[in-house]
């Protein structure tokens, strides 16, 4: 059986999340990891905070705590905050574990050896203010490229391109704002990335049919516009040291550059996880050291400012090792989910974010909406009022209403219990066959890992329910044929089981809450495998079912003036 092994880009270390962050990766790879549970798979899903580099330094600055206090503090808010989304990690690490620091420190060591490391003497802004070196987030200016007047000197969050701190226009430190700055020599580490072109070419081509057009577009976009060798050291110093045996003793008092260690932690996490379980080695290394990369699919997530990192770099450190590490199979890309057109931002503090989200509905409101509303093949943009409208619409009127409905008029009428008098007839056989492709049809989206579209198709197998029962009508029949409108109760509390199942990977507490109506749920609600004619016929006769309370609440109108006073509407940005 294939191993599933399932990343979503480490989310930073400063601050909470927005929902942008969510939905661009951590969300779609708890949906993913979810699914691949209920379909029996073994599944090891991966992700931990980024903790390294300068934007860690500037916000334990701001919160005024040492670097690692401010970290430590941070890494349990996220965690906390992403097990309240119902992210189901199995293990949720941290980029600064010694764990990561080891393999970040042999992987190195490795290509030193192999001779695809050399130090060469850049050009580095200094700061009179600060007397110290500053690294490139610590610059910021113009950008070169589109003119965005806060560029970091790594990458513009305006255009996306990636940048040195000499690239910028009018520069100045982010620590000081002073504009007292020289530009001096200092030596660095350089991975040669320039000699990976053919390579790396190849196995992007390779991938052609595994990769949506958003990541094969940005990759082959690096390669066509020729691929630079990438400084991989800093002058900072909070980071994993670069060893005393790398960098002919130029690299003392040096640290990784965090773009160099953060994918690492991927394979620093699952060590962290088989660690932390008393496992040997070889646990976590069957995932990512297996005897033949046929044995686990790798599949990663991440928006689409990190598909060169995970396209070019990390690749390349893989590659160039030389060692049996496992290459990523298939890379979901997601463009950007805009609020009210403008972009969400940490740094400005502008959208709504993961803390403030849950304080005002429950976490499947926004999982159904996220991912409902993916930014898949475009960027989406969140407004209050589409989001109360879908909340409203396909979970209250059209899942939460057919659970109510069929589960209580089954207590009012049939003592709460399955009935079993009468047979199938036409209508149900048709509702059958229609469930039997559109079941299908919703598997087959979500391993194509196409969650806009599978959304859809589990909302019209919800319709297709509250079809046949508005034609069933048992609440009509129950006063001249009871056994007529048996046979519409118990095919309504079978599709209510059905739906419990199907929704698990997407809104899984809601799901959990819909299955529990009918039996207790287990902690992985297993998919449907079963032809529909035997799923849709599988509650026994007299099984007492349970009603449960109102699923989804609908948002009101004077809720939704409330958060658009709160949050801001379309004048938002």
């Amino acid at each position: 059986m294939t191993r599933y092994l399932i990343t979503s880009a480490l989310p930073y270390i400063n601050g909470v999340k927005h929902l942008g962050n969510l939905v661009g990766s951590m969300l779609p790879a708890d949906l993913y990891a979810r699914y691949r549970r209920a379909r029996g798979d073994e599944t090891l899903f991966i992700c931990a905070t980024d903790e390294h580099g300068t934007p860690a330094e500037l916000a334990a600055l701001d919160a005024g705590q040492d670097v690692a206090t401010y970290c430590a503090e941070q890494h349990e808010v996220q965690k906390t905050l992403g097990e309240g989304f119902g992210l189901s990690w199995d293990y949720f690490g941290r980029s600064s574990s010694p764990q990561n620091q080891e393999l970040t420190q042999h992987l190195a060591r490795v290509l030193w050896a192999n001779g695809h490391l050399e130090v060469r003497t850049t050009k580095q802004v200094y700061s009179h203010a600060e007397k110290r070196f500053l690294p490139d987030r610590y610059v910021i200016g113009t950008c070169p490229h589109c003119g965005y007047d806060r560029a970091r000197g790594d990458q513009c969050e305006n255009c996306t391109r990636v940048l040195d701190p000499t690239d910028l226009i009018n520069p100045r430190s982010a620590l000081s704002g002073s504009t007292e700055i020289e530009i001096r020599d200092s030596a660095h580490l350089f991975l040669k990335q320039s000699t990976f072109v053919e390579p790396l070419r190849a196995w992007i081509d390779s991938h052609e049919n595994d990769w949506p057009n958003l990541v094969l577009s940005i990759a082959r976009k690096w390669l066509d516009e020729g691929l630079n060798d990438r400084g991989i050291t800093r002058d900072l110093e909070w980071g994993v040291p670069v060893p005393d045996d790398i960098g002919d003793g130029l690299m003392k008092g040096k640290v990784f550059y965090v773009w160099f260690d953060a994918p690492i932690e991927y394979i620093g996490a699952t060590k962290e996880w088989s660690d932390a379980a008393g496992k040997p080695d070889s646990e976590w290394q069957k995932w990512w050291r297996p005897e033949r990369q046929s044995d686990v699919t790798y599949v990663e997530f991440m928006a689409k400012d990190n598909v060169p990192f995970h396209t070019v770099g990390f690749p390349i450190t893989i590659m160039g090792s030389g060692e049996n590490w496992k290459l990523v199979d298939r890379i979901k890309g997601f463009n950007w989910l805009t609020y009210y057109g403008g972009k969400f931002s940490t740094s400005q503090k502008r959208g709504i974010f993961m803390d403030k989200a849950l304080e005002l509905v429950p976490a499947d409101y926004w999982r159904w909406w996220l991912m409902a509303n993916a930014p898949e093949s475009a960027d989406s943009s969140f407004t209050w009022e589409h989001f109360a409208s879908v909340v409203n619409k396909d979970m209250a009127d059209v899942l939460g209403n057919f659970v109510n409905r069929v589960t209580k008029f089954t207590v009012a009428r049939f003592d709460g219990k399955v009935p079993g008098e009468g047979d199938y007839g036409e209508d149900e056989k048709l509702l059958i066959a229609e469930l039997d492709k559109r079941v299908a049809a919703y598997a087959g989206y979500l391993e194509d890992i196409d969650f806009r579209k599978a959304l859809a198709e589990l909302r019209a197998i919800w319709v297709a329910g509250n079809e046949y029962l508005t034609k069933a009508a048992p609440w009509t029949h129950v006063k001249t044929d009871r056994t007529k409108a048996a046979v519409g109760v118990r095919m309504g509390l079978n599709l209510v089981h059905l739906f419990g199942h199907l929704a698990w990977p997407v809104i899984p507490a809601s799901a959990k809450a819909v299955h529990e109506a009918i039996m207790p749920a287990p902690e992985v609600i297993a998919w449907p495998d079963q032809p529909m004619a035997q799923y849709l016929d599988s509650l026994e006769a007299g099984h007492e079912i349970h009603p449960p309370e109102v699923l989804f609440a609908k948002i009101t109108e004077e809720q939704l003036a409330e958060w658009k006073a709160r949050f801001g509407g379309e004048d938002a940005d």
